[in-house]
């Protein structure tokens, strides 16, 4: 379907959005589309360079008449979320992305679609090779690892930008003005447990909880929707407090900005209590089902007899990572009290793998407060401190202060009314945004943040609007037209 992906309007920026989504990139693992921008711009001829880190910055002349116009930086980031449905066989390390047309959407088949933050990188690339698009002086700066680690801004140096004013193309709803974003902060907690050798006499079964909707930990916290981390640690809790039940694995979840759709877990039990586990899934199952009607609703638990495999967790352990699980925070933690329906702090937790006596749990703890931020995460180490886990904090960063004054702010605004007929709503997003960390370096460019429909961003449900990109597209044009002079 990648043809009629190209046919679309407009065809020079779906068409980069096609060729992008050929190149494998993962973040952390950006070699080749670095190459592949490194080369885009070197084919035009204009001054292209990739510093230290990987981040590929490319600057072009204004147009003429244009040159008197305050510089401008467009910013998006070259890696995206590899995501696929379990039964999609995918090679994200070697293959395109499968995309597929439906309606007035284009999403892919099984996976992540790449257009977060694909289209805005599309966006500069057309802008970059056009040769009848009135711009000023213009640079184009694409990050790497901004999914996992914001690690291309906080990497970036200062001096190597002259831009005044940054248009961020990161955004998710085409109404929107994004002016501030949350910080965030990596939490992981990690150790050892005893194994024992599996009892005899007990049969084993496999538990799986899949179907939930996913979706990006940020955007998506304030939705309801179910973490199937916190589902499958809920079951196992009630199956354990109710009968003598080994737990043999568990493994659930996986990146850190997805909410976790599926979650699966291995356990042990006599024959005799087969019928109470089974009454118990059916019974805290179909709650689960029932809870989730609204925002899950091909919620699914599955209990289905499998070999009995490898060990099991020493009995006083199992209590142990249950309970800690348990009183782990998830979710909304604190809304903003001074932004009307603004979530101020919350946690994903993403990942917890407990398998061949090492265990493993991933959290991402958001905030548009550095301080509460950093308590909600020793709340979370607290939970799993009191077990014996290690405890570390990476990849934070820091949240994007509001300035709803700022010039960008009120030229966009008002040119969204005029070209539109309605009133764009400027607001500050939960989710990581780059400008909060490239404005240490730059601390007095300008920046907003802006971009088309994208729906489902982290999971194989991602869907970008393609009605939406043509209006994005006609107000980013119009936007540079109306870039004031340097005066």
């Amino acid at each position: 379907m990648s043809n009629a992906v190209r046919n679309q309007e407009p065809k020079a920026l779906w068409n980069n959005f096609a060729d992008l989504n050929e190149v494998p990139r993962a973040s952390k693992k950006e070699e080749q589309v670095i190459a592949f921008i490194k080369q885009f711009g070197e084919s035009l001829n204009l001054e292209t360079m990739v510093d230290h880190i990987g981040n590929v910055i490319i600057k072009k002349p204004a147009t003429a008449g244009m040159e008197d116009k305050k510089i401008i930086v467009l910013q998006s980031h070259l890696d995206m979320v590899h995501q696929k449905n379990n039964d999609t066989n995918f090679d994200f390390d070697t293959e395109g992305i499968k995309m597929i047309i439906d309606g007035d959407w284009i999403k892919a088949d099984g996976t992540t679609l790449g257009a977060d933050n694909g289209i805005g990188v599309a966006s500069i690339m057309t802008l970059l090779a056009s040769t009848d698009i009135e711009h000023p002086q213009m640079e184009a700066l694409f990050t790497i690892d901004e999914e996992t680690g914001m690690t291309g801004a906080l990497e970036l140096k200062g001096g190597l930008l002259d831009a005044a004013i940054m248009l961020n193309l990161d955004t998710e709803d085409d109404d929107e003005l994004t002016i501030g974003c949350a910080g965030g902060v990596d939490v992981t907690a990690t150790g050892e447990y005893t194994q024992e050798e599996t009892p005899s006499g007990l049969q084993s079964f496999k538990i799986t909880i899949k179907g939930l909707s996913g979706g990006h930990s940020g955007m998506d916290i304030h939705k309801g929707l179910g973490n199937a981390n916190k589902l499958m640690n809920r079951l196992l809790t009630e199956i354990d407090k109710s009968m003598d039940v080994r737990i043999h694995w568990i493994d659930g979840g996986g990146l850190r900005n997805a909410i976790p759709r599926e979650s699966v877990a291995v356990v042990g039990i006599t024959s005799d209590g087969i019928p109470s586990l089974e009454n118990i899934v059916s019974s805290v199952g179909g709650n689960l089902v029932d809870e989730h009607t609204t925002t899950d609703e091909n919620l699914e638990v599955v209990l289905e007899p499998v070999d009995i495999i490898g060990k099991v967790l020493d009995s006083t352990f199992q209590k142990q990572i249950l309970r800690s699980v348990y009183a782990c925070p998830s979710g909304i933690y604190r809304m903003s009290p001074d932004v009307d329906d603004l979530v101020q702090t919350s946690n994903n937790l993403a990942k917890v793998l407990v398998k061949d006596g090492k265990y493993e749990v991933l959290c991402l703890t958001r905030s548009s407060v550095d301080t509460e931020k950093m308590d909600l995460a020793q709340a979370i180490s607290s939970a799993f401190e009191l077990i014996g886990a290690s405890v570390s904090y990476g990849g934070d960063y820091p949240g994007w202060t509001p300035k709803p004054n700022a010039g960008i702010v009120h030229l966009m605004k008002g040119l969204y009314s005029e070209m539109f007929n309605e009133e764009a709503h400027v607001y500050a997003c939960h989710a990581g945004l780059e400008c909060g960390i490239l404005w240490t370096n730059y601390p007095e460019m300008e920046m907003i943040s802006f971009g088309p429909n994208i729906r489902g961003a982290h999971s194989p449900d991602e869907r970008v609007q393609i009605s939406s990109v043509q209006k994005y597209w006609s107000f980013l044009l119009e936007t540079l037209k109306r870039i004031p002079s340097k005066k």
